[in-house]
């Protein structure tokens, strides 16, 4: 498994990656501070054409070329946000998708798909797996850059509130991007963990699907409706007995329950 550090940048062995990129401790001086992207794209020319725009709009990247090595360097690294190839050898980026929201240190992580697949199933299992946006190829850079700035944007206002919330035993650590249901702890997806939140924020409002998607995905998918649907069931799921606070409000949207 190979990935690249940098665009323009020989190709590293996986063990480099994990050791901490020591091979050049001035890319890391001159990236400190920087948000970080990690690049998945089998494609070398889309890969290097990608990491040069985010490069120029001030992004520190990191690169990789299939699934295995974005896991890696995903865990070694923890970047701000990783935007995943749907059409990778071996892993696709479905399944790199789903190991990457079961693993707490990285669940939290926002995802754009970047893919060649534009047919409408295919676009919703990628939500509906957690990542929070998507894009299909051909693309404009200068759009997907446009597009990291808005999901780094939601997730930077999630993680900015402070203090815990609560609602009928279920507890949200914003910081520490945990949940508790009845102090048991459960792992939600970043998605699911936002949806949540803006359910929460809005205790005792009716939000509809149309605000949701807003809200959640950052702007309006056209007849993706079913995916809130299918996050609001998920997390119902996930709340276990304490499901019953999401309720649906037929031919409107969802509301979480004042206590």
């Amino acid at each position: 498994m190979l990935f690249m550090k940098m665009a323009g940048c020989p190709l590293l062995s996986t063990e480099e990656a994990v050791a901490g990129f020591i091979d050049n401790p001035e890319q890391e001086r001159q990236a400190l501070g920087k948000t970080t992207i990690l690049i998945v794209e089998d494609d070398p020319d889309i890969l290097n054409l990608v990491a040069w725009h985010l490069k120029a709009a001030d992004y520190h990247v990191l690169m990789a070329q299939d699934g295995g090595s974005a896991l890696e360097i995903a865990m070694a690294e923890r970047p701000d946000l990783i935007i995943l190839d749907l059409m990778l050898p071996g892993m696709d980026g479905l399944e790199v998708c789903k190991a990457i929201k079961r693993q707490r240190e990285t669940t939290h992580v926002p995802i754009i798909m970047l893919t060649a697949r534009g047919e409408e199933a295919d676009r919703i299992v990628g939500l509906e797996l957690g990542a929070d946006d998507y894009v299909v190829k051909p693309f404009s850079p200068r759009e997907l850059v446009l597009r990291v700035q808005a999901v780094l944007r939601r997730s930077s206002d999630t993680q900015e509130k402070k203090g815990p919330l609560q609602a009928e035993g279920i507890t949200v650590d914003l910081e520490a991007h945990r949940v508790w249901v009845d102090g048991e702890e459960t792992v939600l997806t970043a998605t699911e963990f936002k949806l949540l939140l803006e359910l929460l924020n809005n205790k005792g409002r009716v939000l509809s699907r149309d605000r949701l998607l807003d809200r959640v995905w950052g702007y309006q998918f056209d007849g993706y409706a079913r995916t809130v649907d299918t996050h609001i069931r998920r997390l119902r799921q996930k709340l276990g007995r304490r499901a019953d606070v999401v309720e649906t409000i037929r031919g409107v949207g969802y509301r979480l329950r004042e206590s």
